[in-house]
């Protein structure tokens, strides 16, 4: 029986429910016996799953009445001007936010686990759920992807609540872990936050209600433990070895050496997220040969280096990353496979992000020989000629650009056999790229 604000309301409606959180969350409480209904403007494969769950969704400006829910929960992405979101408050509906929402679910787990940071969350959450199904713990998982195990969404019990704790609006304020992580303190968002020094704040304001503090050595110095390559972190990797694009290395606590551990995952940035997940572990009492397992058990993230098929001969990689330092850490996971040529498509998430972080993403853009930078993405955000795609292309030499799926076809048609096509970003590209490489298989 869940606690708090659920043990008042039975049904629950959810704006903007085809997000990969909001409909996490969505299954979460349908799997706890309460109502759960929603609407978002496009279909996802988010929203066939919770179909296929038995949850009822709509979609298209117009949708249905929420007058008959107790509760309406809406996603930061919904515009003040949304007819379900002015129903609400004209009803006097009581209203969460999806921080909120995360929030109060997490009351009900005896300890919470959450993962902030630049990037990596997504797979150090992901990481840190095998190692717990591992050491056959009870918990849920709310991950900001799909696992290619669990999904987006997992729960067998309530010992343990592992989530993403997200930066953007300061959400992750919201939020009060028992352990606290901190992958990166690097600017993001700072549309929300003005500058760097205000970022860095929220990190340590995040982190002071944690009785244990995860962070990385060497980035924001918040007490608690440290992870990362120098050897004087708390949990450091050495002996680090290679294998087209996977990496092994040994663990060490201290000055103590732990094991081997193999991931089966691509990219070197990946053992600081295995690291991370260690240093979680350990601080949980939890044995160091579950860790091993559970990292092994790990085979990735759906848009985290995921091979989506193949372009005559080449292999086509879709990824997430949408920050300068992600795209660095994915280019040189890239060239690790890479024989022949790179090819690289990239989509701009937000004008707000490429405008305020312009110079790096020119700079870390400006390697590459075979480069499409395809249209922003705007997410929640109205056109910005400063940071748009096509101010980026043309600031960045040997790039072009391209806004229409036809564009991605021709460009990735040039690779062949012992190439890599390699796609980033965080919108829609990696849907557009699967069906671009369908229509031409």
């Amino acid at each position: 029986m869940l606690k708090g604000i659920f043990a008042n309301y039975l049904s629950f409606y959810f704006i903007g429910i085809g997000g990969v959180s909001m409909s996490s969350l969505a299954k979460f409480l349908f799997s706890q016996g309460k109502k759960v209904e929603g609407s978002d403007i496009i279909d996802s494969v988010f929203t066939d799953e919770l179909r296929n769950l038995g949850i009822r969704v709509s979609i298209g400006e117009f949708r249905e009445s929420i007058k008959d829910f107790d509760v309406i929960v809406y996603t930061d992405a919904v515009r003040e001007n949304d007819v379900q979101l002015c129903e609400a408050k004209k009803l006097g509906k009581p209203m969460l936010s999806r921080g909120q929402l995360l929030y109060e679910i997490s009351n009900n787990f005896k300890a919470v686990i959450a993962v902030s940071g630049c990037h990596g969350k997504t797979t150090c959450t992901s990481m840190l759920a095998h190692v717990l199904k591992a050491a056959n713990k009870k918990f849920g998982a709310h991950i900001g992807g799909r696992d290619l195990a669990f999904g987006n969404y997992f729960c067998n019990g309530f010992d343990y609540f592992i989530t993403e704790a997200c930066e953007f609006k300061k959400n992750f304020l919201k939020l009060r872990p028992d352990i606290a992580v901190i992958l990166s303190s690097r600017a993001d968002h700072l549309e929300c936050y003005g500058s760097e020094e205000e970022l860095k704040k929220c990190y340590a304001d995040f982190a002071e209600s944690a009785s244990v503090k995860v962070s990385l050595y060497g980035d924001i110095n918040v007490g608690g433990l440290t992870f990362g390559f120098d050897k004087n972190a708390d949990y450091s990797a050495r002996h680090i070895c290679e294998e087209n694009g996977r990496y092994s290395f040994t663990v060490y606590e201290g000055d103590c050496e732990l094991g081997k551990i193999c991931l089966n995952v691509y990219g070197k940035h990946n053992i600081l997220n295995a690291l991370a997940a260690t240093a979680v572990a350990r601080s949980a009492q939890i044995a160091f040969k579950h860790i091993q397992k559970g990292l092994s058990d790990f085979k990735g993230v759906e848009r985290r280096f995921e091979n989506i098929g193949n372009i005559n001969g080449a292999v086509c990689i879709a990824d997430y990353a949408h920050h300068p330092d992600e795209i660095r850490a994915s280019l040189r996971a890239a060239k690790k496979i890479t024989t022949g040529k790179l090819f690289v498509v990239f989509q701009p998430h937000t004008y707000s992000r490429t405008k305020n972080l312009f110079g790096k993403f020119v700079a870390v853009l400006s390697s590459l020989n075979n480069l499409l930078i395809y249209r922003t993405y705007a997410a929640r955000e109205y056109y910005d000629d400063a940071g748009s795609a096509l101010t980026l292309s043309q600031s960045v030499k040997k790039s072009s650009y391209g806004d229409s799926e036809q564009d991605i076809k021709d460009f990735i048609l040039k690779a062949s056999a012992q190439d890599t096509v390699l796609f980033l970003g965080a919108g829609d590209i990696y849907d557009i790229a699967k069906a671009a490489i369908k229509s031409l298989s």
